[in-house]
């Protein structure tokens, strides 16, 4: 067994369990430990939405326990303009944005390992992310977690071999309900602490209010896809494709039983396109088209290849063929057709455990025959 004594990890505490339990084990393996807490939002929407002083006096509580340091740095203005700023323009543009990605490349993989080596002098970063890393042959691959309910490989798609090297996992060889177990054996005060959810760093808020602080709201029309009127949106950046809730035009129509969901937005005309049942032809898709391409090998992809893909969070696998179109986009084309394939969001790639990299969903290929011309 290696010696890790000499070694030092920062932990990324986020005030959660996941990464209570990371120190601790990261601690039971032999390493230095010490503990940073990473501030990128300035409140001004006072204590009704704000959870950073918790969390950081939830960390502090979790770090005092187990005898370790916390540091803490604030990246407020690295997230403000690589992070924040791009998740609006991409709502401006009618597209649905994944800012827990984005987040992951900038801040928790970029400016926090930066951070951690060069100021904190770390061998190496942790977080209580649910993935594992493998290394074969001097290159280190990112695998899926071992829960599956919990696995978060779709979020860290965008990490290089080399940041993986740099990164430690201890919660991705653990199923969740252990994670707590360890958590409460210890007398943690994060044990029974919900998880996160929300927009990644920002908390738990009402999304439409706080979006429409910083994008004005550009109110349309609800059309059916045969062009009947059914309605008023309050503005496209507030629906995504496959929606069901939030429409404001009643569940059903004429009697009949399947609900309305959002099929597409035609943005240049500012109308949300609705149908009748979640297997609507003109929500389904037969492929797509993904650019701003990372593959955690940073190898590029010469030759068509079988793969399963995933385009949104906790999606079953999807059998596909991925080819190259050039060095910035592949067409994926699915063995079935897939409800919901949405702009914006993340195409993202596996061979079995092995997270392979993904892209951003540029287009999407309708059902043939589902959309008039």
């Amino acid at each position: 067994m290696s010696d890790n004594s000499q070694k030092k990890v920062i932990v990324g505490m986020s005030g959660g369990v996941d990464s209570s339990v990371s120190a601790y084990l990261l601690q039971q393996q032999g390493y230095q430990v010490a503990g940073l807490f990473m501030k990128n939002w300035e409140e001004d929407d006072g204590e009704e939405y704000c959870s950073a002083a918790t969390d950081l006096a939830d960390a502090q509580a979790v770090c005092d326990k187990l005898g370790m340091e916390l540091h803490t740095v604030n990246f407020a203005a690295e997230y403000w303009d690589n992070v924040f700023e791009l998740f609006l323009e991409e709502y401006k543009a009618g597209r649905t944005p994944n800012p827990d990605i984005l987040c992951n490349k900038e801040i928790k993989f970029k400016a926090f390992l930066e951070f951690a080596a060069e100021d904190l002098g770390a061998d190496y970063i942790a977080t209580g992310h649910y993935v594992r890393r493998q290394d074969v042959n001097g290159k280190s691959r990112l695998l899926r977690g071992l829960d599956g309910n919990k696995d978060q490989s779709y979020f860290l798609y965008t990490l290089s071999h080399e940041q993986l090297a740099q990164s430690l996992f201890p919660v991705g060889e653990l199923e969740k309900p252990e994670v707590r177990r360890i958590a409460e054996q210890l007398d943690l005060v994060t044990a029974k602490k919900k998880d996160s959810t929300g927009i990644c760093f920002i908390g738990e808020r009402k999304f439409r209010d706080f979006l429409g602080r910083y994008l004005p709201a550009q109110p349309g029309t609800i059309m059916t896809v045969d062009g009947q009127h059914v309605g008023e949106h309050q503005g496209l950046m507030y629906h995504t494709l496959g929606q069901r809730k939030g429409l404001g035009i009643g569940g059903t129509k004429e009697g009949g039983d399947d609900p309305w969901y959002v099929v597409d937005k035609d943005v240049a005309n500012n109308i949300l396109l609705v149908a009748q049942g979640h297997e609507h032809p003109r929500l389904m898709s037969v492929g797509l088209i993904a650019q701003q391409l990372h593959w955690v090998d940073r190898e590029p992809v010469t030759a068509a290849f079988r793969c399963v893909v995933k385009t949104r969070y906790r999606q079953q696998d999807i059998p596909c063929t991925v080819t190259p179109l050039d060095d910035e986009r592949v067409e994926v084309r699915f063995d079935e057709p897939v409800a919901a394939v949405t702009p914006g969001q993340s195409a993202v790639f596996y061979q079995g455990e092995v997270c392979l990299g993904g892209g951003i969903i540029e287009e999407r290929y309708p059902l043939p025959g589902s959309v008039a011309n």
